[in-house]
């Protein structure tokens, strides 16, 4: 009985060690001829980007952004999270130029705080701007306004938005790395990515005409066309009541449109991030809150 047994342990570890060999083997010949090599540089560059996969630079993660580095397909520059230093060292590593890339940041088509933009009900709902979106537009008289609950200052990753004093965000462009998410979680649509060379900007997306844009909101396009006419011609045209800036124009640099804007609904935003108004624009000096009616 005990010569059967052994023989059938003989015969299990026989079958194991062959199998095993066997299995080895496939793995070997498998390693060999489905091998994918991968650039090594590939990695070290991974680790030289800030790993935080936000898209500002057109590709989706860093890694693959790393990858296509390596393959010369991008610059470094189009990392906008990274300081130019690190995205000179990267190229440098790499032996390729770091290329230009002009800074893009977050601009918001609205200046209608709550000093200057009315609201027709009070809202009490859930503190987010979705939420009150879902109800009857969250309450603001222009419905295309601003409502100041501030997702876009709690979707930024960066902390490249603050909300001011009048219920408005505010971008720090020198924060911002245009990586859209404030574009995504904004209900209004109100967040665009723009190059900081568009210095000519349209703060106001309300599509009322004339005194019944500026009763709901003092800042707010009337649709007088006087920018329309002051700029060069075909930089500005009217578009459901709301001026609208062509920037594909060969020339920007103008800033007379602004000038005779009544409401300062168009403004100029010069390199240092400071928005100036035209010299006709009413003066805002209020403070509070306007009521609700």
């Amino acid at each position: 009985m005990s010569e059967y047994l052994n023989s059938e342990i003989l015969n299990v570890l026989i079958f194991m060690a062959t199998l095993g060999g066997a299995l080895a083997i496939i793995l070997a010949v498998a390693d060999r001829y489905m091998y994918v090599w991968e650039d090594p540089r590939i990695s070290e560059v991974d680790e030289m980007l800030p790993q935080s996969n936000c898209g500002a630079c057109g590709i989706p993660g860093c890694r693959q952004f790393a990858e296509k580095l390596v393959e010369g397909l991008v610059e470094a520059s189009q990392c906008t999270v990274n300081t130019s230093d690190v995205n000179t060292d990267i190229a440098r590593y790499l032996g390729v130029d770091a290329g230009t890339q002009e800074k893009r940041v977050a601009r918001l088509a609205c200046a209608g705080g709550h000093n200057v933009a009315r609201n027709t009900a009070a809202y009490l709902g859930m503190q987010t701007c979705r939420g009150a979106t879902l109800i009857s537009g969250g309450g603001k008289g222009c419905h295309w306004g601003c409502l100041g609950l501030g997702d876009c200052e709690d979707a930024c990753d960066f902390d490249a938005i603050s909300m001011d004093q009048f219920g408005l965000p505010v971008v720090d462009e020198d924060k911002c790395t245009a990586c859209d998410d404030c574009v995504d979680v904004c209900p209004k649509e109100l967040f665009e990515i723009h190059p900081v060379s568009h210095q000519l900007w349209m703060a106001c997306k309300n599509l009322h005409f004339g005194d019944t844009a500026e009763v709901e909101c003092e800042v707010a396009c009337n649709s007088c066309e006087r920018c329309v006419k002051d700029a060069a011609e075909g930089l500005i045209v009217m578009k459901d009541n709301l001026a609208v800036i062509d920037y594909s124009f060969n020339d920007q640099s103008d800033k007379s449109a602004i000038e005779r804007c009544p409401t300062g609904a168009i403004v100029w935003i010069t390199p240092d991030s400071k928005v100036h108004k035209g010299s006709k624009a009413k003066k805002i000096i209020r403070k509070s809150a306007l009521p609700v009616h």
